[in-house]
């Protein structure tokens, strides 16, 4: 099921941080690959370990099954290189062919907030496939 997801970019770049701006960059880039090696691999289990946990519960929610389940359901793409990535404040961007993750920093590490997701033009937020709520 896709839903539309809201990006908020002149928000997020008020928040953007200072530190080593690079090594978070890799870091949630490493995350979205995680998701999208995971799924193409049908590892249900070790897809819903990096969603973040409103994005597992609104899964869970709208498929009525376990993530591990729904998760492989999802159109999400093959994972592929990664174009380009964002990060601003606690929230980052990765780019990739025909898909942008959204992730948020944890405790933990970066989560997928968002992924399967497709810009729909100009001041029009994205169409994701995957998101939390």
């Amino acid at each position: 099921m896709k839903r539309t997801l809201v990006v908020i970019a002149g928000a997020a770049l008020l928040l953007a941080g200072c530190g080593e701006v690079g090594g978070r960059e890799e870091a949630a880039s490493q995350a979205a690959e995680r998701l999208l090696s995971a799924t193409a691999a049908r590892d249900g289990a070790q897809a819903c370990a990096v969603l973040a946990p409103e994005t597992v519960a609104e899964l869970e929610d709208s498929a009525g099954r376990p993530c591990a389940e729904a998760v492989l359901d999802e159109d999400l793409p093959q994972p592929g290189p990664i174009s380009g990535a964002s990060v601003y404040g606690q929230w980052a961007q990765v780019h990739l062919p025909g898909d942008t993750v959204f992730l948020a920093v944890f405790d933990d590490g970066w989560r997928v907030v968002a992924a399967g997701c497709t810009p729909q033009g100009d001041a029009r937020p994205y169409d994701c496939a995957l998101q939390g709520s």
